[in-house]
């Protein structure tokens, strides 16, 4: 079986986790290490698992390569908490031809994220 798991690097892990944690409903899985100060956690969001490593030397103002697509019940209804979860929206949602409504935001450390509902 394979599988793949997108890994952020952050300066701010406890930053970021929250912003996942009250926007998305992540919940924490697994970390490294078990005590002491975080390196790495692994949170599930409904079927998937996402991965935040802290990396104090990450480059936040580096172009970005990946978004992260992330399928919600209800994309104008998380759009409210974006801002209070410690992203930024970037717009208002729309209505796309192949049959989502999408929305574009960033997370605190300015990752894209497009946050997708089937329409």
């Amino acid at each position: 079986m394979t599988s793949i798991q997108p890994i952020i690097s952050t300066p701010d892990l406890p930053r970021l986790r929250t912003f996942y944690e009250r926007l998305l409903g992540a919940v924490e899985v697994r970390r490294y290490p078990d005590d002491g100060p975080i390196f790495f956690v692994g949170l599930k969001l409904g079927d998937s698992e996402l991965g935040l490593v802290n990396e104090a030397a990450t480059d936040l103002s580096a172009p970005q390569r990946i978004v992260l697509s992330v399928d919600v019940d209800d994309v104008d209804g998380l759009l409210d908490r974006v801002e209070t979860a410690g992203g930024r929206v970037l717009g208002p949602s729309n209505d796309m031809p192949w049959g989502q409504r999408v929305a574009h935001v960033h997370d605190p450390d300015g990752n894209m994220v497009n946050l997708t509902q089937p329409l």
